[in-house]
């Protein structure tokens, strides 16, 4: 198998944008690559076609190399890939089953469920984004269980205990099919790990780190923060506490988020490189435009603007089990845009706009609203007159009564009296609903995904507003991802204006065009800053003979 695995020290080290960036160079050299995690842990996720759309297969091609250098020349590569009539280690391909949608939006086609991370790694490797790419996603209920979705389905629930006591492994089989079923489509694959590859008290039942490379053979790199502090000894440790075996597919490093000169590296990567006969195969640089979809609640920080006093403020409510708070990122990007993270009552104080966002426990959250003062707080913003946005669970939250006949978020028949700002009542099912729908609402056009077990009714002077339902100044949708319709957003921007009674804002920003711009900056931070020849080699030559085993480790 031809392919990379990239790991990490820690949890946030980078696994994520090295792997984004290494997908983005790799195709812009017209390889054929598709990322891959065998198991992601992420309340962020987004709906997919079952079947590729060769449509999205796209990725402009260099004209240079670093420094102005031509590319290096890579064969054609297929662009094409066929859809499959069964899923990897003999899954059925996705059927999710869906009822009527509004006018305007799609009914048809079939859809799962992956990490957000994974999707934007498809998108930067102009590979169309699949249930393989990600197997196995685990959707956090609690401290102690997740919900679990395998090859895009909903799959039930998995204990804490289940990662000691070797209870995955019906998730590893899926997992390993997965990727072996990309590999034989794809030209190379790009792997990122979870967590550490050195979480010794999970090696045994692992298929996410090290279990995964030695099932494939795949050259293993390791990400090392060094805005953290303490990296070389970070780097040297993660090979030493590994097993001898997978010690001999540790390749190499890459450090992240330096600041500086890097020349005031060089001392300890030639040490780092004498102590464990491997190089560092680069060192990105900290940059303040690299920006991902945010993967976890780590991630959650306010985008703020320059002319905070001009600006329209916007606070977002960060609930407990918060998830798909991607939503946001597109008002983030908007100039005239102050945005912030609201956990108590004062947080919303001068807020032109309160978003409740999705969560994966509305009844909890709900709970937790009331218990902060959030409740009485929202409800005195709606009554003075201001914009309030509710996505999907938070939509479910604005309204009057959430039920739960079938024990979907915790007791079968539990009833939660909603926030009443909307006449909407919720009523979970047990199926879940995936779309990719599309519509219009305040004149413009609109699309985004759907990812709910909740079924709404709507009063009859409740008007609707993509698959929610608006009342004055109070909207609520269905729809992830809607803020990412440019023509939409700025018409929503404009009625929060208006209702504040100030100027709408009048940049006009594309979210696309600003995604898509940052994925090439990661793409030509890769080629300046890593070696992506190596990289590239090592992905296709598979991990190199004789590397040096060292201890503790060496001896398992």
């Amino acid at each position: 198998m031809r392919g990379l695995l990239v790991a990490g020290t820690t949890s946030d080290a980078g696994k994520t944008v090295v792997t984004t960036a290494i997908c983005r160079a790799f195709a812009r050299r017209g390889v054929s690559v598709a990322p891959f995690k065998s198991q992601n842990m992420s309340n962020n996720s987004m709906v997919v076609r079952a079947e590729a759309d060769p449509s999205r297969l796209v990725v402009p091609p260099r004209t240079s190399g670093p420094g102005g250098s031509p590319p290096p020349e890579v064969s054609p590569s297929r662009l094409v890939v066929p859809p499959r009539t069964s899923g990897p280690g003999g899954f059925p391909p996705l059927e999710v089953r869906g009822t009527s949608l509004e006018r305007g939006t799609e009914t048809t086609g079939l859809h799962g469920e992956i990490g957000r991370a994974q999707w934007i790694q498809a998108v930067a490797a102009g590979a169309a984004p699949e249930a393989a790419m990600n197997p196995v996603l685990l959707k956090p209920g609690s401290d102690h269980t997740s919900h679990v979705v395998v090859m895009g389905r909903p799959a039930g629930t998995l204990g804490a205990r289940s990662f000691v006591d070797g209870g995955r492994a019906h998730l590893a089989e899926a997992a390993f099919a997965a990727l072996d079923d990309l590999a034989s489509r794809y030209d190379v694959i790009v792997a990122e790990g979870a967590g550490s590859p050195t979480e010794i008290n999970l090696r045994a039942n692992d298929y996410v780190n090290m279990g995964l490379a030695r099932h494939a053979s795949l050259p293993t790199v390791v990400v090392g923060d060094i805005d953290r502090g303490g990296v070389f000894a970070a780097l040297f440790g993660t090979v030493a506490l590994l097993e001898g075996a997978d010690q001999d597919l540790v390749a190499g490093f890459v450090m992240n988020k330096f600041r500086g000169d890097v020349s005031l590296l060089a001392p300890g990567i030639e040490r780092l490189a004498e102590l464990s006969g491997r190089p560092t195969l680069g060192v990105l640089p900290w940059h303040p435009d690299v920006w991902l979809d945010s993967e976890d609640a780590l991630d959650l920080e306010g985008r703020r603007a320059g002319d905070r006093e001009a600006a329209l403020r916007v606070a977002v409510v960060r609930l407990p089990r918060i998830s798909n708070f991607t939503d946001v990122d597109a008002l983030g990007i908007e100039p005239e845009i102050d945005l912030v993270f609201a956990s108590q009552p004062h947080h919303l104080d001068g807020a032109d706009l309160v978003v409740l966002p999705g969560t994966r426990a509305t009844m909890g959250d709900l709970a937790w609203l009331r218990e902060r003062g959030l409740a009485d707080a929202i409800a005195k913003h709606a009554a003075s007159g201001r914009a309030v946005l509710g996505i999907c669970g938070g939509f479910q939250m604005l309204g009057r009564l959430v039920v739960d006949p079938d024990g979907v978020e915790g007791p079968a028949g539990a009833e939660v009296a909603g926030l009443g700002l909307l006449d909407v009542r919720t009523d979970f099912g047990a199926d879940k609903v995936l779309r990719l729908p599309t519509g219009e609402a305040l004149g413009h056009a609109a699309a985004g995904y759907e990812i709910h077990h909740g079924r709404i009714t709507r009063g009859a002077d409740v008007e609707d507003f993509l698959a929610g339902g608006r009342e004055g100044n109070v909207f609520g949708t269905m729809w992830h991802g809607s803020l990412e319709s440019d023509e939409f957003r700025r018409a929503l921007l404009a009625e929060v204006a208006s209702a504040a009674g100030r100027p709408a804002p009048t940049a006009e920003v594309s979210f696309a065009e600003r995604r898509e711009a940052r994925l090439d900056l990661l793409g030509e931070l890769a080629e300046q800053h890593l070696d992506v020849d190596r990289l590239l080699e090592l992905a296709t030559s598979g991990p190199p003979r004789g590397l040096r085993r060292l201890a503790p480790g060496a001896e398992q």
